[in-house]
């Protein structure tokens, strides 16, 4: 019997993965070629040969989703393999009826299908779309674990949007570690904050080549998870974080309902800042789909390093770019700390934004008014620089996980926000850790 012959849909993370644990090395299966989408500049390039196994000599080619439809009467395609993650609902199945109208199938894997299983303990750290709170969680948890005595790796979900094969596995102990993989600000926003708490993080392309590394230096490993994707690696406690600023979320965009549906613990953030039948709502699908699931509220506590800079000023906001972006917010913690430190205007910066920025706004319209912190090459970061330049205001406030004055050289005074987990009855999650590792 031939191979069967796929694409696979991918934004250079899931489709890598998917491919790295069911089809390399699979005789059965032939994959032509992914495509890629949500992220810019993956398109165009190659899987790499070393990475793609005996099977691929040349290695397989990345093209965009809108080739799709050719590609699947050129290369008599029979099945599509949807893998990226932060989607509606809706949108997963009009991809599908496009390649079910075009004679080809259009086919999920299974969430075990594709988890490695690791030698240590492993806490997963999910959600149910972007922006929802993992960073802040996944450090909560981590602060738990050193408290503990325990040795923690986090394991990142993949950011690869350089040389594949040199990033294969990539460890990053400290600052000098971003700067010598040329990290994006996307990458430095992950990483960073485990750094600065003393912990080393991996990430990369080959996950099982990484969990193995990682093993040799850990207690347990923490899986902390990109978008609202399903884990890698097989968890011995899942935490999904739910968004009560975007409530019914949790059951409308893929695979985020699958982590809520798999999840040992439910974790509703931000209730400091939303409403309270919001709140309810999430929990009462909790109890319809994962009952057994624990769930737990928790505060999402925003502090501005300088407000004295900001209060009574006209302040640019930047937030964190995919929460923008794919995650479809249209504001962030930096503009809750703009308000609360009593900023006198929030700067719109679309009329100034510049090339790339000012295409993001075209495709993201949710992102206008405040800035995106887009930086996946130095072109962009550029584009960044110059539309703060451009802006007419008098502070520019940073709402993402790290540092940009170590990144941007622009000329206008900048402070940072920060955000962190609270429990609102503390201790719960502690326990939850503690019963994971039988302490």
């Amino acid at each position: 019997m031939s191979a069967r012959r796929l694409v696979i849909l991918g934004a250079a993370g899931r489709d890598f993965h998917n491919f790295n644990t069911v089809y390399r090395d699979n005789p059965a299966y032939q994959v032509v070629a992914f495509t890629a989408t949500q992220i810019p500049d993956i398109a165009g390039r190659r899987y790499p040969a070393g990475l793609a196994g005996k099977l691929y000599p040349e290695g397989i080619p990345i093209l965009d989703e809108s080739e799709l439809v050719d590609l699947i009467h050129r290369e008599r395609i029979d099945a599509a393999v949807f893998s990226y993650s932060d989607v509606p609902h809706a949108t997963v199945m009009h991809l599908a009826s496009l390649c079910i109208a075009h004679g080809c199938d259009f086919e999920l894997l299974g969430a075990d299908k594709t988890m490695i299983q690791s030698t240590k303990p492993v806490i997963g750290i999910t959600a149910v779309r972007t922006g929802a709170g993992k960073s802040q969680t996944t450090r909560y948890i981590s602060n738990i674990l050193k408290k503990l005595g325990k040795k923690v790796v986090a394991i990142r979900h993949p950011m690869p949007y350089g040389d594949l094969a040199k990033q294969a596995c990539q460890r990053f102990a400290d600052y000098s570690d971003l700067d010598k993989h040329e990290c994006t600000i996307e990458e430095r926003e992950e990483y960073e904050p485990h750094i600065d708490n003393g912990f080393i993080v991996y990430s990369g392309v080959d996950y099982e080549q990484i969990i193995r590394s990682a093993e040799k230096e850990a207690d347990v490993i923490l899986w902390d998870g990109g978008n609202n994707d399903l884990p890698f690696y097989k968890s011995d406690l899942h935490i999904c974080i739910a968004d009560p600023l975007r409530s019914g979320h949790e059951m409308a965009y893929h695979p985020g309902e699958a982590n809520f549906r798999r999840a040992g613990i439910i974790l509703i953030n931000k209730c400091d800042s939303a409403k309270e039948a919001d709140i309810r709502a999430i929990e009462d699908n909790a109890a319809r789909v994962n009952p057994k699931a624990r769930v737990i509220r928790a505060n999402s506590p925003v502090t501005c390093d300088r407000p004295e800079l900001v209060k009574g000023k006209r302040a640019l906001v930047i937030e964190d770019g995919p929460t923008l972006t794919h995650g479809s917010m249209t504001y962030g913690a930096g503009v809750v700390a703009a308000k609360a430190v009593g900023a006198h205007e929030i700067v719109d910066p679309t009329p100034y934004a510049v090339a790339s920025i000012a295409a993001t706004y075209r495709k993201y319209p949710n992102a206008q008014g405040i800035l995106p912190a887009m930086g996946y090459g130095d072109q962009q970061v550029k584009d960044l620089e110059a539309t703060i330049e451009a802006t007419p205001c008098d502070v520019v406030l940073s709402g993402t996980p790290i540092d940009l004055t170590r990144i941007l050289k622009v000329t206008k005074p900048m402070t940072r926000v920060r955000y962190d987990l609270a429990e609102i009855r503390e201790g719960v999650l502690e326990a939850e850790v503690r019963k994971m590792l039988g302490l």
